[in-house]
């Protein structure tokens, strides 16, 4: 087993990754407290001030969709509001964050002792009892869930104690809950979409060894699911996909905390289910209208539901904890498909907002979201999904440095006693900071041209282990210290052992356009380079002609611009074809209308 990187020691450079997490903290920022709160002191029975009467709804600062008042999910945001901005805490050492972090932990504490010292919710703990009655319920457990993983994360990433004393009076409440249950309606316990509850009463545990808390793990564990997913059966198809991918994340705590390896193989049973044997859209999605597709027959289900946010941002999660525990390359690779064409292609790269669904059928449009009227559960998992990206990179075994993902970044460890500093950055130079690019530096100007600078304090010898992603065309090309070097791979990976003190590595990932055909529908196909789907800016499906000779059908198309990066890469535009149309990255697309599936003709 692997680990990742400590909190802190991760910081993301300038780049693309980086302008879309620093998108995302304004957006954090910009949310008034007292709305994020609105739904916690309207249940403790305070009104924010000016509130007692909305006579302007339109310009009041209250929180609509999801988050209104009368919704049943309401509160459920500020659970997420509260993972993003304790991991930019941690990563970034944002001092504006945790003081607004930190005046929302302490107000949810006074909402606490006004509901009687355990009830901490944004919802009536009635709701729970309509539960236990059969009476229908949007989804309880949900909310709660992220209310108390907030607290969790909020205690985990800044240290914050007032946020584990919150839980340790909550859980007491659920220990009289589900003691109720069982008694009255044992299915109580696992409804109200209650999936992510396995893993953080599993998680308290890990944190405080207090046994209430796997008390509550265990009351959360038998779901049948996992008894599926045993029996070797398929537990998903036409099920609601993002009720069930969080179990994963509880039986990984669980494996974590127990050492118990039933646990990994329900990890592994599910990954089968959910990705090998069920195929994928180019885009990782496995799902549309949010539930399950049938193995292998994802073309009867392309339309404008496809790809649920909520899924992507917990399948990574998922990927990551199976990469953690077994060190198997095509998680990474997964993660990284995911990244750029659901963490970036479903955040608007103007407002930070996301779309719900990623629509897949010719003629395509984005529906975004808006600042403080949806509060949908994919708006939630996006502004979280932002701040992932410093736990993905690098990871370390006993004097091994892993580097997962190609992300510019700057990482911070020790290995041994020694202090080692590595930094990653693109070939692709940063316009802003003035690096321009020298049209001599390196022959040649790619974001799969990947630079390593590694410092140690004295000489130290660990295995720089660099991932070979499935998309790479040809052998990978290896400079060290700007010599060549003819390194074998082993099972995805390079692996460079040296004794490093002041060096670099540069390595390039050749690539080529190729055509991504659906199972059930071999003549459709999406035209994707690396790990980015392009989109054809086309309201139809014109076909491509010739698709087996992508190169004879394209050309790159090169823009100079004052945005990112000097040059626009990953852009194409279409020759030999009826129709000349433009490619570009999926996450480019903003309000264009977009085509990615063609016809092969």
């Amino acid at each position: 087993m692997s680990s990742c990187a400590r909190k802190g020691s991760v910081k993301i450079l300038s780049g693309l990754f980086r302008e879309r997490m620093e998108l995302n903290r304004r957006y954090l920022l910009e949310l008034n407290s007292s709305s994020l709160l609105q739904n916690f002191y309207l249940e403790a029975g305070v009104i924010p001030p000016g509130l007692q009467a909305v006579y302007d709804p339109e310009n009041s600062d209250l929180h609509w969709g999801w988050e209104s008042p009368i919704c049943q999910l309401r509160g459920h945001f500020l659970g997420h509001w509260m993972s993003a901005a304790a991991k930019l805490i941690a990563f970034e050492d944002d001092e504006e964050l945790r003081v607004k972090l930190n005046k929302i932990v302490s107000e949810l504490a006074v909402c606490q002792e006004l509901n009687g010292g355990e009830w901490v919710g944004s919802i009536p703990e009635k709701y729970f009892d309509k539960l236990i009655n059969n009476k229908y319920i949007w989804s309880p457990q949900y909310v709660m869930h992220k209310t108390i993983l907030g607290l969790i994360d909020t205690y985990t990433y800044t240290g914050n104690e007032q946020a584990i004393d919150i839980l340790n009076h909550l859980s007491d409440w659920y220990i009289r809950w589900t003691e109720k249950a069982a008694a009255i309606n044992p299915n109580a316990v696992y409804s109200g979409e209650e999936a992510g509850m396995l893993e953080v009463w599993a998680e308290l545990y890990q944190i405080t060894a207090d046994e209430k808390y796997m008390t509550l793990a265990k009351r959360y564990a038998d779901v049948g699911l996992f008894r599926n997913l045993r029996k070797g059966t398929d537990g998903l198809t036409n099920c609601h996909a993002n009720a069930s991918i969080p179990f994963t994340h509880g039986a990984a705590k669980l494996y974590e905390v127990t050492g118990d390896n039933k646990w990994l193989e329900i990890m592994k049973s599910f990954w089968r289910c959910a990705v090998t044997e069920r195929g994928m859209y180019c885009t990782s999605g496995q799902n549309s209208g949010e539930f399950w597709v049938p193995p292998h027959k994802q073309a009867q289900f392309l339309g404008s539901n496809n790809q649920e946010f909520c899924t992507v941002y917990n399948m990574v999660r998922t990927a990551a904890y199976l990469y953690k525990f077994t060190g198997e390359m095509q998680y990474a690779d997964y993660i990284e498909r995911c990244l750029y064409n659901g963490f970036l292609a479903q955040q608007n790269p103007t407002t930070g907002m996301p779309t719900y669904f990623l629509p897949l059928s010719p003629g395509s449009r984005k529906k975004w979201g808006t600042k403080t009227r949806d509060f949908w559960c994919c708006h939630g998992t996006m502004i979280q999904a932002q701040t992932l990206y410093p736990e993905l990179i690098y990871f370390e075994e006993e004097n091994r440095l892993i580097v997962a993902q190609y992300i510019p970044s700057r990482y911070e460890t020790e290995i041994g006693s020694e202090k080692v500093v590595i930094e990653q950055t693109a070939g692709m130079k940063y316009y802003n900071d003035q690096a321009f690019f020298d049209e001599k530096d390196d022959g040649q100007m790619s974001r799969w041209l990947i630079k390593f600078s590694i410092k140690a304090e004295k000489n130290v010898k660990f295995t720089l282990s660099l991932r070979i992603p499935t998309w790479t065309k040809g052998k990978p090309e290896v400079l060290i210290d700007g010599k060549k070097a003819d390194i074998p791979n082993s099972n995805g990976v390079i692996d460079i052992t040296a004794d490093w003190l002041d060096n670099t590595v540069q390595i390039y990932f050749p690539s080529e356009l190729r055509a991504e055909s659906l199972p059930d529908a071999p003549e459709l196909a999406a035209i994707v380079e690396g790990p980015i789907v392009l989109a054809g800016l086309t309201d139809s499906d014109c076909g491509i002609v010739g698709a087996e000779k992508l190169s004879e059908q394209f050309i790159p198309q090169y823009e100079h611009t004052y945005g990112t990066f000097p040059w626009r890469q990953n852009s194409w535009r279409t020759r030999n074809q009826p129709k000349s149309i433009i490619f570009r990255p999926l996450y480019e697309v903003v309000d264009e209308e977009y085509t990615v599936y063609f016809t092969k003709k």
